[in-house]
């Protein structure tokens, strides 16, 4: 156990205690691999990394916090929004390290305001190009950054703002029982990591903030997410695996997670996989999780362009309460693209080509969905790639009696005509099957409506 006190480190709030835990988490990784503990205090510093061995473990009493002084993280390797760049360092990192744990019942705070601050900056001054020193830095680093894809966080001003945590490729990774707040852009991030627990985790960040998700796994296989608390400004839980044709170079998928006992609070989806699909997302088994609040339950979002395929995903008895949507199977997703006008969102079918999204494989079973505000579900295909494989099982869904949304809300889409109405809407769609599935309404006398909105392209499983 390395003693970060022998080297200098005050925990007083005041002091810049840097250089001494770099050192102390320097010393464990020396050792072979060491525990690093922080006791009770406010530790305050700037960006640290871990090395192979290394276990950081912030004690109950104590916070790690970080100083929101941009010119503290400079440029590192990474991805960003399915893009591999430069971008700022994150606050805690990783990489190439195997057998890393971050544990304790302590808090990291990223002190993500002055970044969230700068950001709605210059957006206000509708600024689309790179101007402060940092931003320049990047772009010179970044050559080809206006191409490339972006979901919205400012790839075009190369603001590249870092997450609170990210492991990238590392293998054994253990996050356990900590508080993980107030992150500058997404809150914890690994990425091409193996071998993952993430375990009692309490993921915060304030519901305006923005881009700002909890838990991002992209690329990942072999995880384990396990009793965490999600209360975040963007969505919940994310799986992904790269973006255009970067994430196609890298054809790295995002395969075998489970995710148990977890409750998902606030954010734009619960359970989320997307929009970055192009190296595929697969094999992902959700349990006995709470919804609460959530904008949309488990959300599935791609469009043209995406490309990847996203197979074998399984929701099963979990719960719902006040969402727009519980279930969200989107392959026109608007954000970040081009208007409903252009070609991409085209209503007749398309090439099928490397750019083309495929989902497969999707099953809910015993699902239990109250409050619903926009829709009970959504799931279109497109004409040329239709969702193949959709099963509704044992479930039932209640539309809310007040704070009703249009239907049109449900999957923050672009291009579909207007829903039909509130039931599960349904389009592109090939071997479907629906078993004792409900669809009532709370207001006065429990009107039922449909349970399902068929449009085009609809066919039954055989």
């Amino acid at each position: 156990m390395v003693d970060i006190r022998e080297f200098g480190a005050k925990g007083d709030g005041v002091a810049d205690d840097t250089a001494a835990l770099r050192a102390a988490l320097a010393a464990a990784e020396e050792r072979g691999g060491d525990t690093v503990p922080l006791t009770p205090g406010i530790w305050r510093t700037g960006p640290l990394r871990l090395g192979s061995g290394v276990r950081l473990r912030v004690e109950e009493g104590a916070t790690l916090s970080f100083i929101p002084r941009f010119e503290l993280y400079p440029a590192v390797r990474t991805r960003w929004e399915g893009v591999e760049c430069w971008g700022h360092h994150p606050l805690l990192f990783a990489s190439g390290a195997t057998d890393i744990a971050l544990s304790g019942g302590g808090t990291l705070d990223g002190n993500g305001q002055a970044w969230w601050a700068a950001y709605r900056a210059a957006r206000a001054a509708g600024r689309r190009m790179p101007e402060t020193a940092a931003e320049r830095e990047l772009a010179a680093l970044n050559t080809g950054f206006e191409s490339q894809p972006s979901g919205g966080g400012g790839r075009e001003l190369q603001f590249l703002r870092p997450p609170l945590v990210q492991f990238f490729d590392c293998s054994r990774v253990r996050i356990e029982d900590v508080g993980l707040v107030n992150s500058p852009f997404w809150n914890t991030h690994l990425v091409y990591c193996a071998d993952i627990l993430v375990s009692g985790v309490r993921f915060s960040n304030p519901p305006d903030a923005p881009n700002t998700d909890g838990l991002d796994l992209d690329s990942c296989r072999d995880a384990l997410v396990r009793d965490c608390d999600f209360d975040v400004g963007d969505d919940c839980l994310g799986l992904k695996s790269g973006s255009g044709e970067d994430g196609l170079r890298v054809g790295r998928p995002t395969e075998r997670v489970a995710v148990r006992g977890c409750t998902l609070r606030a954010g734009h989806g619960g359970v989320v996989v997307g929009s970055e699909t192009a190296g595929g997302v697969r094999d992902v088994e959700i349990s006995d999780c709470r919804f609460l609040a959530t904008e949309r339950g488990l959300r599935i979002k791609t469009r043209r362009g995406r490309g990847g395929a996203v197979e074998n995903i399984s929701l099963r008895d979990c719960v719902m309460t006040d969402v727009l949507c519980p279930l969200v199977v989107n392959c026109w997703y608007g954000p970040g693209g081009p208007p409903a006008s252009d070609p991409l969102f085209s209503l007749s079918a398309r090439p099928v080509d490397a750019w083309t999204p495929r989902v497969r494989g999707i099953r809910v079973q015993g699902l239990r969905a109250s409050g619903c505000r926009a829709s009970a579900g959504f799931a279109v295909g497109l004409p040329e790639s239709p969702i193949e494989g959709l099963e509704i099982l044992d479930s039932s869904f209640c539309i809310a009696r007040e704070g009703l949304v249009s239907p049109d809300l449900a999957a923050m889409s672009r291009g579909l005509p207007p829903a039909a109405g509130r039931g599960i809407r349904l389009r592109n769609v090939r071997g479907l099957r629906v078993a004792r599935v409900t669809v009532t309404s709370e207001t006065e006398g429990g009107d039922p409506g449909r349970t399902l909105e068929i449009e085009e392209g609809v066919a039954p499983m055989d």
